[in-house]
């Protein structure tokens, strides 16, 4: 019986493995035929792309576009997930909180948003919230802080000069310290019975190091504000009109999810924990933010990451408006007259990449939250 399942295994991934040389081969011998390159050397070639707000030239190579994509693709999952994570927690907070009016405007967000296509909410959001902004020759400036149109939204930020590699480096090690004091306070804790206070002990010591730092290396870093010339913008921070609206309603739409995942791990914590912090006078706050939410998280974790992953993803939809993300580019690239099978294969990798490294991420913390002897 060993034998013959054994036997099976190796026939499956053998009629795998020839299904797909099978495949690349016929797929090889096509693009031969209708005289495409078969092989990723194209990446070097113009690619006669043009990308919005950017000084990139039609006549880089396809690669240097394709990571313009990347680039601007990571741009929203890395500000997008820690404000979808804030957003969803609260509303499924509030979901189950014990004022008919909050929880009513809470379920009724969720029920509206999550039913509601992704795309739909990107084109509403771009063309009833983004495109009814002032117009670029004619911008508005409030507190002088801003410079904002339906074009580009710009705002306050930081300006770099030499020096700023250093105070990188001391950050860094900042960080670092700051973890290994977190992790000596727990322990304290642990040995002492004593409350440990090791998120503002660790606080402490990172903004020590970095302002003495700051100072140290020169101030290499100063606050830079938007400054309005003609139609010119220079100074500050900021991005496209399209990116704000893709972020904003991507974040909207998945917040949604996430919101009733959070509530229903809430729901799951057992009853006799809420019972035993109010035995010990907590607040409904301490309550929550001590005995609740971090239970609760244990159990929403492993499919929050679902959301996470399904958030990356669609980003692709941005294409809708125009957002010069990777899957844009990659199809301008097609419209060129660039291999499709590669750049396609190359797009797979680029979001595979991205949902592997989130789901690693996660699972590394969800190792951290699991209970000792789980």
């Amino acid at each position: 019986m060993k034998f013959i399942r054994a036997a099976l295994q190796v026939l499956a991934v053998v009629v795998v493995f020839g299904a797909i040389l099978y495949l690349g081969n016929n797929l090889r011998n096509e693009l031969i035929a209708k005289n495409l390159p078969t092989t990723f050397e194209f990446l070097d070639q113009p690619t006669g792309v043009t990308i919005a707000d950017s000084s990139f030239d039609p006549g880089s190579p396809v690669r240097a576009a394709l990571l313009i994509g990347i680039k601007n693709t990571f741009l929203l999952v890395i500000v997008g997930v820690p404000l979808l994570t804030i957003l969803g927690t609260l509303i499924g907070v509030a979901r189950l909180s014990t004022n008919w009016l909050v929880a009513k405007i809470a379920m009724v967000y969720v029920e509206i948003i999550r039913n509601i296509p992704p795309l739909l909410i990107i084109l509403f959001v771009f063309n009833a919230v983004i495109l009814q902004l002032p117009p670029p020759r004619d911008p508005a400036t409030p507190l002088d802080w801003f410079v904002i149109s339906n074009l580009k939204i710009t705002g306050p930020g930081f300006a770099a000069s030499s020096g700023a590699g250093a105070l990188l480096v001391i950050a860094l090690l900042a960080v670092l310290t700051a973890v290994i004091v977190a992790m000596w306070r727990t322990k304290y804790s642990e040995t002492t019975g004593h409350p440990s206070h090791r998120v503002l002990w660790g606080l402490g010591v990172l903004l020590a190091i970095v302002i003495v730092g700051y100072f140290f290396t020169g101030r290499p870093v100063q606050m830079s504000f938007p400054v309005l010339d003609g139609r010119l913008i220079t100074g500050g921070f900021g991005g496209l009109g399209a990116y704000f609206a893709v972020l904003l309603a991507l974040v909207l739409y998945t917040a949604s999810h996430v919101a009733e995942i959070v509530r229903g791990s809430i729901l799951a914590v057992p009853r006799g924990q809420t019972e035993a912090a109010n035995a010990i006078a907590l607040s409904g706050f301490q309550r929550l933010r001590y005995v609740i939410l971090p239970q609760a998280y244990r159990i929403a974790l492993p499919p929050i990451l679902n959301q996470y992953l399904n958030f990356a993803k669609n980003t692709s939809l941005a294409i809708a408006i125009g957002f010069a993300e990777i899957t844009l580019i990659t199809f301008q690239a097609i419209g060129n007259g660039y291999p499709a099978p590669q750049l396609i294969l190359l797009l797979m990798g680029a979001y595979l990449l991205f949902s592997l490294t989130m789901s690693i991420l996660v699972n590394i913390l969800n190792r951290r939250l699991q209970l000792v002897g789980n």
